[in-house]
């Protein structure tokens, strides 16, 4: 493994970090799940996207599914969330990880019923934002999608239910 390519050919550093204080509230509410876009895709010139899940004591999460572009991260800061690692269930806790590949079938739950965080990373940094954005619309008006509708939204986000 060694060093990959270049990026930055200038003979001298720049002052080009992004700071977000804590204190900055949710980007987006997902049901009972607080979402911060901690660094997206286009904020890290598409090499990472790293978001804090805040969620609430009801159960929620993805079903089982994989993505064919992007590796997944999980980094549990507090509570306990249900990870599958694509064979079995853990219950997480704080400071645990999980590291899932390109293709690797994954989900994540709070079925704990008590408030649960985490981070997720994806890379490279894919626009995930418009994913849980269409899912936060999709749950606040209350719109039931058809299997149809359902196969096009993850299509188009690189989300394979299986």
């Amino acid at each position: 493994m060694s060093y990959p390519e270049a990026r930055y050919l200038d003979e001298a550093g720049e002052s080009s970090g992004v700071f977000r204080p804590a204190s900055a509230g949710p980007d987006l509410v997902i049901g009972g799940t607080t979402v911060r876009y901690l660094g997206t895709g286009a904020s890290t010139n598409g090499q990472f996207g790293l978001y804090r899940w805040d969620m609430g004591p009801k159960p929620s999460g993805p079903a089982a599914h994989f993505h064919r572009t992007i590796s997944e991260s999980f980094f549990v800061l507090s509570g306990t969330v249900r990870l599958f690692d694509g064979r079995s269930w853990t219950d997480a806790t704080a400071g645990d990880f999980l590291y899932v590949p390109e293709g690797g079938v994954h989900s994540f739950r709070n079925e704990s019923g008590e408030p649960a965080s985490m981070l997720l990373l994806f890379a490279p940094g894919a626009p995930r934002e418009a994913y849980f954005e269409e899912l936060a619309e999709i749950a606040s008006s209350g719109r039931r999608l058809t299997d149809e509708e359902w196969t096009d939204v993850y299509l188009r986000h690189d989300q394979y239910m299986v």
